[in-house]
């Protein structure tokens, strides 16, 4: 039986009864778990959410007319993700100056002044690393992907003071590009460009993150080679749907200690869902109603 709510959810910040109406723009989103953590997130503080799952293509629209769309539909706001993160973080206005330096961005919240972006994949992660790690230090890490989530988790590497951060990804003008940002917000944080041996040999590393959509449901594969080698410390991969991928049997073969994007896509959900609704989740009820097995 799923736990009864909290018995007080009325929040100074979130009153009972409210009704959000939300949504998520990307592409490969129909197996998206956003509408359900929204929806127990609402119920957490005693409203509602509607949750919309919202793909340009299906509608003959770009991302920029999805996203007036949904303004003038009286969404609260949407999350984006990919290929949109990097879109959405040049065509809004920042809510938060990092932003602007980061290049991407997963959250819009739509308000009287206009829409301003955020994102939580960035602290989502430092939040979700922390929760595993606790005051551990990521140390040197290979950061495969250079997309909207991986310029974030890069920003929350840094963040948790990596000593290093190298970049691989199969475009090196968006190597340098995230090369460049890292390097003017974090001068003391070495970082560089991996080259393919980097990435078929891990030793040397503390941690390797995967932040290509490889993996994901539609995308199969992995970003490391079938014959990688190396003995990483910690790993981390994005793709959450599904949790056990092949990256993530790799790097558990090479005795990682796995950080899962569920733990991302939890921490990152809760903290948008506060920037939407201006309400605070009880997360403890939240994390147990949607991890609950019948």
């Amino acid at each position: 039986m799923t736990a009864p709510a909290p018995a007080d959810p009325e929040r100074a910040d979130g009153p009972a009864g409210r009704t959000w109406r939300l949504g998520l723009i990307g592409g490969n989103i129909v197996a998206s778990r956003s509408p359900v953590l929204h929806a127990v997130c609402a119920l957490s503080v005693g409203g509602n959410a509607s949750y919309d799952l919202l793909i340009p293509a299906e509608h003959d629209r770009s991302f920029a007319t999805m996203l007036e769309h949904c303004a003038r539909s009286g969404f609260d706001g949407v999350n984006v993700t990919y290929p949109y993160k990097e879109e959405a973080a040049r065509l809004v206005p920042p809510g938060d100056p990092v932003v602007a330096a980061m290049g991407s961005a997963n959250t819009v919240r739509f308000a009287a002044g206009g829409p301003r972006a955020y994102n939580t994949d960035c602290t989502g992660f430092v939040a979700a690393f922390r929760a595993q790690f606790a005051d551990r230090s990521p140390g040197r890490v290979l950061l495969l992907g250079t997309g909207g989530v991986g310029r974030a988790v890069a920003f929350g590497l840094a963040d948790l003071g990596a000593r290093a951060i190298l970049l691989h990804d199969t475009d090196p003008a968006k190597v340098a590009a995230l090369a460049t940002a890292l390097r003017g917000q974090y001068p003391a944080v070495t970082t560089g460009a991996a080259g393919a041996g980097a990435v078929a040999d891990l030793s040397g590393l503390d941690g390797v993150v995967n932040c290509t959509p490889l993996g994901m449901e539609g995308r199969p594969g992995s970003a490391l080679p079938d014959q990688v080698r190396g003995a990483p410390g910690w790993a981390f991969d994005a793709v959450y749907t599904p949790e056990h991928t092949r990256f993530r049997a790799q790097v558990e073969r090479l005795g990682a200690a796995f950080l899962s994007g569920f733990d991302l896509y939890f921490h990152q959900g809760v903290q948008a869902f506060a920037i939407f609704t201006g309400a605070r989740p009880d997360q403890d009820w939240v994390r147990g109603v949607i991890t609950h097995r019948p």
